[in-house]
């Protein structure tokens, strides 16, 4: 496969519109560029609208992972960043399903996700490590996402 043109939907997808192309932890950056987005879906549509968002951008994430990382011909390229993007989702889709998001939560939302992303605890560490191409690429991130959702809903819910 020949790499993919910076025009083709899979990489503006994979590379989140080619935040994962930004110099340093393209992890950090796709997680940080997922809020504004998380926001606004939360505004118009809500918690159930985030949490089907969730579910949309993984499986256009696995796609275009797939795409891209086969165009690249690497197992999991530093610039594919959507799978942060559906984790990031997930994490606040969760924690908004207990209670509306104030700006705090966002925030602890944002640092539990990378907490849970980099640590990679069971059954995310077993994904990284198991599934291969597009799914192995997004799905470890989004069971990062969920334990950290877990996470943030709980904090939310001590916190009110």
């Amino acid at each position: 496969m020949t790499p993919l043109s910076p025009l083709h939907p899979a990489r503006a997808l994979a590379t989140w519109f080619g935040v994962g192309h930004l110099p340093g932890p393209t992890g950090t950056w796709g997680s940080l560029a997922a809020l504004p987005f998380a926001w606004a879906i939360v505004q118009a549509a809500g918690a159930i609208g985030l949490a089907i968002a969730s579910v949309v951008v993984t499986l256009v994430g696995i796609w275009a992972a797939d795409v891209y990382a086969a165009s690249s011909y690497r197992k999991d390229p530093g610039a594919v960043v959507i799978d942060e993007v559906a984790g990031q989702w997930t994490t606040l889709a969760l924690g908004a399903l207990v209670a509306p998001l104030a700006p705090w939560a966002y925030v602890a939302g944002f640092l539990l996700f990378r907490l849970a992303d980099i640590r990679k605890p069971w059954p995310a560490s077993w994904a990284d490590r198991q599934l291969s191409g597009g799914i192995g690429i997004v799905l470890d991130d989004v069971i990062a996402g969920a334990l950290a959702g877990a996470a943030l809903a709980i904090l939310i819910w001590i916190l009110g």
